[in-house]
């Protein structure tokens, strides 16, 4: 499969890969590595809940000690705010030059732990950038949220039960927001910790299956 890396700007600011679709039929995958990761890291992931969607996948432009991130945080689980806000909107920027450059209908994002923080975020402050999102081990991105209305957008989050670095209440706290904003929001804890399991890949590919035609 057909795989580039671009470095464009301004409009595709953001280092990236791009695998187009062999289904046309399935929805677009927009893939949100977590800390340290980079734009290959769920490539793979991407291939296996979603065969022959198209497959974007941007790299956070933040570095913490060498790692990309899409966001700054103070310390673990404290976000510099200001910036969470501003990176969100260069991210659904980028989105919508992507989705002009490749020919992509809005994509279903699939974000792993700080790639999951920044996609609820987008959802919230941009809601058209985004056909629906799977949330693994994600967290409220910012203590006092924006109003925003997600008109029946599909959010499966899936948490993990023994999770060190995101507390129950937190996550839940999240899944309560999106549907209050009107996301058609699935939250299911997995008997995991902070790293996927199986029973993520086969909850991510069901959901997708379910939403991405």
């Amino acid at each position: 499969m057909a795989s580039t890396l671009t470095r464009d700007a301004p409009a595709l600011a953001f280092t990236h890969r791009f695998e187009p679709a062999t289904d046309g039929a399935a929805s677009p995958l927009l893939l949100l590595h977590g800390t340290g990761g980079d734009e290959t890291d769920l490539l793979p992931l991407g291939r296996m809940i979603a065969p022959g969607a198209a497959l974007l996948s941007p790299r956070g432009q933040v570095s913490e000690g060498g790692m990309p991130r899409f966001f700054r945080r103070l310390a673990e689980g404290v976000f510099d705010e200001a910036d969470v806000v501003r990176r969100a909107h260069d991210l659904a920027d980028f989105i919508a030059a992507a989705r002009t450059a490749y020919g992509l209908a809005a994509p279903v994002a699939v974000g792993f732990s700080n790639g999951a923080n920044i996609a609820a975020l987008v959802m919230l402050l941009r809601p058209e950038t985004l056909a629906g999102a799977v949330l693994l081990r994600p967290m409220v991105p910012l203590a006092d949220p924006p109003a925003g209305d997600l008109p029946s957008t599909p959010v499966l989050m899936l948490s993990g039960a023994m999770d060190p670095i995101v507390p129950a209440e937190n996550a839940a706290r999240l899944a309560t927001l999106l549907s209050a904003r009107g996301g058609k929001v699935e939250h299911k804890t997995l008997p995991a910790s902070h790293g996927l399991t199986s029973a993520d890949l086969t909850a991510a590919r069901d959901f997708i299956a379910r939403i991405g035609r």
